[in-house]
């Protein structure tokens, strides 16, 4: 009887359902602050109806987190790792401007801040004069402008904000790194929930800055679009809908007086701007704080309740999906540095199908860090030249004549000239037609005439300008337009240029990398005492190379590119790739601290070992260690 074959789950099974686990804690932070500002809405006149969530209390907790949850959804279809890798800010909004995100973004916060500010002035008392409709005279009805005002006021607020949500890439799931010097009780340090509630309580302060100064902003924006851009489209459409309903006067006239000018309408305007800018920056940090957690369930990797738990994590590893990929590199990173028992699993799992474990592991890590080299490669290569055509065939192209071909008489041969005044201007006359410019007796007269005009406009502009230099003026007038804050997306600067050579585009991970060499390191080192088998000692010289090649490459490369001449500031700093070079020389490091006893039986030659050293910087900390041994002695 055949034995009963394991079902391999695939990994995404494992990571959605803790990705589901933690979107439900982030909804629970939206509901916490829509119930509490439920709370701050209520009258207060029963102090039972006031807090009862069955009742009107209930009801706008309930309007304000399908508000809040809005914002929630639209992290979960639009997350992502990487940030966005582009030469500069201009290409970057040229590629994601006009893409479906951008109008859902949109859509989502001006649809959070109108059901906001509905419930607000539903909330409002009455003699707060935010009515829509107020009678005077007796019965006669007017449209008032200050809840007009106010809805218009957050709906412009909530499209700043989806701006402000897009320029800063908030989408972006900021993943960990498993540094080896960051270890501590396996899973304890990112993976229980009291720690994530404490983050986020830590992380309240700055949300409610963020808060108080963009409804700041919000007041001060509106002041001047408001009664510009939006004010007579919103009172006409209102009057429109509102006419036949209420009896309003047919004058579309607008108020004399502006709403803003009374006091209380600005603080209004302020309270409900800072109230929902406060739930959309929380719902921001909630999701990213809670859905960037580490790859552990109860102290333990994903993998661990398989029944497979190596067959499940190559899956993942395999994956083709960003997120998932990431997510299982960074579980491996962690196996490596954190778990005893999943690393021996993986030395010991060898009748796999398509190999042994540590082989596979070890051909997609390695395959993941030299993308950095093809990401470089296709940067620097030369744009490809196009084609020539190919030369056509001349008896191919020859056709049957039916007709006998033109004759190739000139036929503006003139009748013989008489040699007077006549026959010169015929002469000259021809002559011009048939070869314009050559022995034209004009040609002297023409070229004094331009050069006269070339150098008028010189002069001119060396009294406007004081310099005569016309390619040197324009190169001075572009580096004064990209100095000003106007300037700024088009500059592109060493930062943006090396993220996008080393990390590829459009979007980039620099923990995925980072992992990938921490998970290396952390295997191959820990081998020593823990492969039975040795299957590892077989790859440690290939893996020492690889990593020397690849951090000596990054090196160079960015020790060559030069600074752009947009690149007014000519900071030469990219920390995203400085994490990956830091993850490239930890790894090293671990390697040659390791294995160094036993480069000889490994077949590593002294240059490797050299150049192994040099790359991951131990040859200055030993220069710096034998001249602190010098002054001391």
């Amino acid at each position: 009887m055949a034995a009963a074959t394991v079902r391999r789950s695939p990994y995404k099974d494992f990571l959605q359902p803790a990705l589901q686990r933690r979107f439900a804690t982030a909804s629970l932070v939206v509901l916490a602050i829509a119930y509490v500002q439920a709370l701050f809405f209520a009258s207060w006149h029963s102090y039972f109806w006031s807090w009862f969530p069955i009742g009107p209390t209930g009801f706008r907790t309930f309007i304000l987190f399908f508000g809040g949850i809005l914002i929630v959804i639209l992290r979960i279809s639009q997350y992502h790792p990487g940030l966005r890798t582009s030469n500069s800010g201009f290409q970057t909004f040229v590629t994601f401007a006009l893409k479906w995100n951008t109008l859902e973004t949109l859509f989502a916060y001006t649809a959070s801040a109108t059901l906001f500010g509905f419930v607000y002035l539903w909330s409002l008392d009455e003699d707060a004069g935010f009515e829509l409709v107020t009678y005077y005279a007796g019965d006669r009805a007017r449209l008032n402008e200050r809840p007009l005002y106010l809805l218009s006021h957050l709906a412009l607020l909530g499209v700043y904000e989806a701006i402000s949500h897009l320029v800063q890439d908030t989408d972006r799931l900021r993943l960990g790194i498993a540094r080896p010097q960051n270890g501590g009780p396996p899973g304890k340090d990112d993976g229980d929930p009291s720690v994530q509630l404490r983050r986020f309580r830590e992380r309240l302060p700055k949300v409610l800055v963020y808060s108080i100064h963009h409804s700041i902003l919000g007041i001060l924006f509106n002041t001047f679009v408001y009664p510009i851009f939006v004010r007579r489209c919103v009172w006409r459409t209102t009057l429109a809908f509102l006419r036949p309903v209420y009896n309003l006067p047919r004058s579309s006239n607008l108020p004399s007086s502006m709403p803003f000018v009374s006091a209380s309408t600005v603080f209004r305007a302020f309270v409900s701007g800072f109230l929902i800018t406060f739930a959309w920056a929380a719902a921001n940090a909630a999701f990213s704080l809670f859905l960037a957690k580490q790859p552990i369930k109860n102290g333990k990797p994903l993998t661990s309740d398989s029944k497979d738990p190596n067959g499940s994590l190559l899956n993942g590893l395999k994956n083709k999906k960003p997120p998932i990929k990431c997510f299982a590199v960074w579980e491996l990173a962690l196996i490596a540095r954190d778990f005893p028992d999943r690393r021996r699993a993986i030395y010991e799992d060898i009748d796999r199908k398509d190999g042994p474990m540590w082989s596979q592991v070890y051909k997609i890590c390695t395959d993941i860090l030299q993308t950095l080299e093809a990401n470089v490669d296709a940067y620097t290569a030369p744009p490809p030249q196009p084609e020539p055509a190919p030369a056509a065939d001349p008896a191919a192209e020859e056709k049957h004549r039916t007709l006998h071909p033109p004759r190739d008489d000139d036929i503006f041969q003139p009748v013989p000239q008489s040699k007077g005044l006549r026959g010169q201007a015929e002469k000259a006359a021809t002559q011009t037609v048939l070869a314009p410019g050559q022995g034209s007796p004009l040609r002297p007269a023409a070229q004094r005439a331009v050069e006269t005009a070339r150098q008028r406009l010189v002069d001119f502009q060396r009294e406007a300008t004081g310099t005569g230099d016309q390619p040197g003026l324009l190169r001075d007038k572009a580096l004064g337009l990209l100095q000003s804050p106007l300037g700024w997306p088009f500059r592109q600067h060493y930062r943006r240029r090396v993220a996008r050579a080393v990390l590829g585009a459009p979007y980039g991970e620099p923990n995925l990398y980072a992992n990938a060499a921490y998970a290396l390191g952390g295997l191959a080192a820990h081998s020593l005492h823990e492969d039975k088998y040795g299957h590892v000692q077989r790859d440690v010289a290939a893996l020492v190379r690889t990593l020397t090649a690849l951090a000596r490459r990054l090196d160079a490369f960015r020790a060559e590119l030069p600074a752009h001449w947009t690149d007014v500031d000519a900071v030469r700093e990219c920390p995203e790739a400085d994490q990956v070079r830091v993850a490239l020389r930890d790894a090293l490091r671990t390697l040659v601290e390791a294995f160094g006893p036993y480069a000889r039986d490994l077949r590593l030659t002294l240059a490797d070992m050299r150049l192994a050293r040099e790359a991951a910087g131990l040859v200055e900390t030993e220069k710096e260690t034998v001249e602190v041994k010098g002054r001391g002695r």
